[in-house]
Parts: C-alpha cells; structure tokens; sequence
C-alpha cells in the first residue's frame, strides 16, 4: 500500500509532522545515502564485446535488515510458521537468537541447545495458552540456528551477560545463596518477587556482600565465566556477533560496577560480578574467534553509554559494534507523533543521539526496535508505517548504522507488558501496511538494478548500494555469461 497519499490528504499524519519531516529533511535524507550507502564499481568482464548491454542486478545487501527469531515453530499452525520462516532470507537477511539464561538453561547444566519435543511446531499446535509455557519466545537453539545457516542469513545472539533477574537471571543460581537469604529466592523471579531477596543486600555496600557472601561471590564469577565461554565454543564462528553485554549502561553512570570490587548490585535488582562487563568482554574475547563480533548492547542512549563505551575501550576491550534500542512502546506516544504534539524521535532527536553515540567511533546497530499502532485499524496502521518508513530512512543514511533490527514482527508475540500491535504482521501472519513499506525500501528503493554498456576493453561501471551483484552479458557468439561479484 502507498501511504505517500496520507501527507496530501493529512487524515493520517497531521500538520506537525510533516513540518518535522519536512522536504529539505528529506533531500538531506537522500543525500547522505547516496553518500553514505552506496560505492562505485569497475569490474572487468572476460569475453565481454564493446558495446555490449551488461545487466545490473543486486542480489543482497550489506546492510543488515534484521529480526529476531524468538517464534520460531510456535505460531500455532502450519501455515502461519511457514510464513514466518519465509521472511528470513527475503525480507531480513539476518536473526537475533534468544539465549536468555533464565529460559536457555531452565536447569543447572542443562542448556536448551537441542530440541525436545516441547520445541516442536507439533507441540505448539496444540497449546492453548502459549504465553503461559516457560519456553514461550525461547526456542531450543540448535534448530533455529540450522534453520538460519540453510538459508545463508546472519546470526547473532541475544544476550550472554544480563543483570536482570526477571528475565535473564535463572532462579537456581540464587538458590545457592545461604540460609537465609536462600529461603527468599521465588521459584519464579518475577519483579515484584525479586525485591525481598534484593532488598536485603540494599543496606550493604559491595565490600560487606563480599564478606558475608565468599562462596556466593564466587559462584557468581564461575558461572559468569562457564556460560559465556560454553556458548562460544558450542557455535565458534557460526553466530556471526553477540550482544555479550546487554543493558550495564545504567549501573556504570551510577558507579555501581565497582571495578575494584568482587561484587556489583545491578539496577535490575541482581547481584553480579564487580565490574561484569568489562569481565565479560574480555572473557568472550578470549574465546570467541576473532572473526565473531562483539558487540554492547543498551537502551540509554545517551552521554552515559558513550562515556561507558568509551572507558572500556580504553581499558582495552574489543568491542566491534555499539547497540542501540529505540522502542515506542506506547501507543500513546506515536499517536503524539502522528498528530504533531511530540518531538520523540524527530530528525532532530534522532540524529542528536547517533551523532553523541557516533562519536565513540564504532559501527552501530539499530539492535531493538519497536513501533506501536496507535489502533488496530487502518489509521492505526498507517501511522506505524509512516513512522517506520521516515525512521528506516534517517538511520539508513547514517554513515556509522550497519544494521536495523525490528523486534516483535507478529503481533501479540512480545514480551508481558510490551504493546500487542507492534508488529509487522497480525497474530495470523497477515501482513500489516508497515510491512509492505519496508519491503519496498529494502526490495526496490534501496535495491540497484540498472543496464550499462562495456567499453572497448570489456569493463563496466556502476555505483550502487552496497552488496553482492549478479552482472549478465552475451559473448560475440551470443551466448549468455554471467559473473558475480561484491560492490563495497
């Protein structure tokens, strides 16, 4: 569906908007990239005669267009599964992978790598409430990774290291802690069941934790250490990056990491190892091959994650890619947006915060994203895919973005608490209006396909997007050749 006819007629986006996203912001846009996305090519053709007409065609991108895969064979049919799969390695080219620990590793030392049948499409097919089983969202790793070689798409996993104890942190690591504070350890971290057990150790600096705690400290520390050099050399050089750290932006700015100290309180309300992410880089590193990029992931986007960053830098960690998270989780808020009200991620905002994280000098990664329908219906919809598409484009045009990955792409598929009409899809895997517009972005705005003449000594010459291209030609004898090759 076009949803360019909305700015005329403005019964969708309304008058504010457009003076945000106004036509010079948008030829600024198209600008940078032009600049910033695309490369010239000169390639050489063996047996190409002068004059001849070479078809230019774009097979893939460099750019990641990602999603996660965290519904992998749990859509409840067939059907919707097969739909679901087919978007990888069409319209994204690479997969976010759940290994959250709380749910990877239900168990002590049984790590969810293979699959049982409760990871089965079958399995799925016949559950009522899916959200209710433990493993919702968090299927066994080895098949979604086979599925995702099978079909050349990128990998990355999500997340090694985590201070949160409702999400991450598996409640039989805190069952080793002594009596008492054992016996306040819910058998399902939640968070309102996390703040007795915290709330404990809130009195105490780090210094008194490690003296009442030695043991536990040092479980801490093991079990960081095993569950980050397992998963690296489970899958080596086959998940291409990793978020090794997720969200620690937060308990760096408030000095809570304690770099001298054997013990860290988290915002997050889980007791971690001092100075845990600069452990963990350096500990992931050793481990990983070099090839694996390591990347930092968070949703503060501001001076705090750069400061932090950078100090790690300095300390010498290697991290390749800097994550950034952008979620418009209230429908409330892009319903501002459309009417005009608000500036949360204008031009403006947007590029004051990848300019401030731009300037640690790494690639970044657009790693979670999430906008919200305002509405299940048409309106609703077409203000999701407005906002997706002017967004997709800014950060598209910024020289250091390598990747944007969309969070939830089926409706009513995300984490409690987290909007229903999020996605890309409905819950039946019927494509939304936000789809059909990135797919015209990544399939034919941001795609180069073009016809172009060999000169006398069988080259030709093109500037596109950057990616892998197919050329085609006929030799003087009318035969058809082909070649193909990378534009970078």
């Amino acid at each position: 569906m076009d949803v360019s006819k909305f700015k005329q007629v403005n019964d969708v986006m309304k008058e504010g908007y457009w003076e945000r996203w106004n036509d010079q912001v948008q030829a600024e846009i198209d600008r940078d990239i032009e600049a910033n996305r695309k490369a010239e090519a000169v390639v050489s053709l063996e047996g190409c005669p002068q004059g001849s007409e070479v078809k230019v065609e774009q097979l893939s991108h460099d750019f990641i267009f990602g999603a996660h895969i965290f519904n992998y064979d749990q859509l409840g049919s067939d059907e919707r599964n097969q739909r679901y799969k087919d978007l990888f390695g069409t319209l994204f080219n690479s997969a976010t992978i759940a290994f959250y620990w709380k749910k990877f590793e239900l168990e002590e030392g049984k790590p969810r790598f293979a699959a049982e049948y409760r990871d089965t499409a079958e399995y799925w097919n016949t559950v009522a409430e899916p959200k209710l089983e433990p493993h919702w969202r968090r299927p066994a790793t080895d098949p979604v990774v086979e599925f995702c070689e099978s079909k050349g798409i990128r990998l990355h996993g999500h997340t090694m290291v985590w201070g949160n104890c409702r999400w991450n942190l598996p409640e039989w690591l805190y069952k080793k802690l002594p009596y008492p504070y054992s016996k306040l350890v819910p058998e399902v971290f939640e968070e309102s069941k996390c703040d007795a057990l915290f709330d404990a150790f809130n009195k105490y600096s780090p210094e008194q934790i490690e003296q009442m705690l030695p043991e536990f400290t040092q479980i801490l520390h093991e079990s960081m250490a095993k569950r980050i050099i397992e998963l690296s050399l489970k899958y080596k050089d086959r998940i291409h990056s990793w978020d090794v750290v997720n969200e620690s932006a937060t308990d760096c700015h408030k000095g809570e990491m304690y770099a001298d100290k054997a013990v860290c309180k988290s915002w997050y309300n889980g007791l971690m190892p001092g100075d845990y992410t600069y452990r963990a880089m350096k500990i992931a590193e050793a481990y990983l091959p070099n090839s694996v990029k390591i990347n930092i992931n968070d949703y503060t986007r501001d001076v705090a994650y750069y400061d932090q960053v950078v100090d790690l830098l300095e300390r010498g960690c290697k991290i390749d890619i800097m994550g950034e998270q952008m979620h418009l989780f209230d429908p409330k808020i892009c319903l501002d947006i459309a009417e005009g009200t608000s500036d949360m991620q204008s031009p403006e905002m947007v590029r004051e915060i990848l300019n401030t994280l731009g300037k640690a000098g790494l690639p970044m990664h657009l790693s979670e994203i999430t906008i919200t329908s305002p509405g299940d219906d048409e309106r609703g919809q077409a203000i999701q895919a407005i906002i997706a598409r002017n967004l997709y484009r800014l950060w598209f045009s910024f020289k250091p973005m390598m990747g944007i990955t969309w969070w939830n792409v089926v409706d009513d598929c995300g984490a409690p608490g987290e909007p229903s009409v999020s996605g890309l899809f409905t819950r039946d895997m019927q494509p939304k209006i936000s789809y059909h517009v990135l797919n015209d972005l990544i399939h034919n705005e941001w795609k180069t396909r073009t016809t172009v003449k060999a000169d006398s000594e069988g080259k030709i010459g093109f500037r596109g997007f950057r990616g892998d291209y197919k050329l085609t030609w006929k030799d003087s004898n009318g035969k058809e050749c082909s070649k193909v090759v990378g534009v970078r």
